[in-house]
């Protein structure tokens, strides 16, 4: 078969080096498809992995473990790895930052400070404006609805923030903090209802 189509008998006196020169010649061509096949291969694999990228990045992730690697042998020893990384962060350093570091602190200290940000009332209300109404609130159970309603909240949220801002820590009452509210009496609690089915737009039935 491999002298099919080629006009090469075994009779032929120069047999040798035409049998030579066949075997070269299917090496060759093994060789160009072995490459072909290697470089569809590599583009399929990488299409494959932005696609999934794209989709399910979890499932990629999951695709590029290497168990055979990871899992193979026992793991590190608890105490070899404790000292390994005491040493590390333990042990005091000493070393030179180099002149590098004076060049960039002369640069920057050119540089304009930035201004002091001052948190204004008009700005809670312009960022409770865009925020949707209804949506599920955060910890604190308040909708949005009711922040841009009683706007006498913003001056309250204003400071609250600057304090934040100026003292660089975060308040527990806006992660941890539970707004209920509680009407005066319950004619107050139906003029408080009514008031917001009116506002949606939502039939109501005092005696439902």
């Amino acid at each position: 078969m491999a002298f099919a189509g080629t006009k090469i008998s075994l009779s032929q006196p120069d047999i040798t080096q035409k049998l030579t020169e066949r075997i070269d010649d299917l090496k060759q061509k093994n060789a160009a498809w072995g490459k072909r096949i290697r470089r569809f291969t590599e583009r399929s694999r990488r299409f494959n992995q932005n696609r999934l990228f794209q989709s399910d990045q979890k499932r990629l992730y999951k695709s590029l473990e290497r168990p055979e690697v990871c899992g193979a042998g026992p793991g590190p020893d608890q105490a070899n790895t404790v000292a390994f990384w005491r040493g590390l962060w333990s042990e005091p350093v000493n070393h030179s930052e180099g002149s590098w570091t004076e060049v960039v602190a002369s640069q920057c200290a050119s540089i304009t400070p930035m201004d002091p940000v001052i948190i204004t009332p008009d700005d809670v209300a312009e960022a409770v404006r865009r925020a949707p109404n209804w949506k599920s609130p955060g910890l604190d159970g308040l909708h949005h609805y009711w922040l841009k309603g009683f706007m006498v909240c913003h001056a309250v949220l204003a400071r609250q923030f600057q304090e934040a801002l100026n003292q660089k820590s975060l308040p527990s009452l806006f992660t941890t903090g539970i707004t209920h509210l509680v009407p005066k009496d319950q004619e107050h609690a139906y003029q408080i209802i009514l008031k917001f089915f009116w506002k949606t737009q939502i039939p109501f039935d005092r005696h439902s």
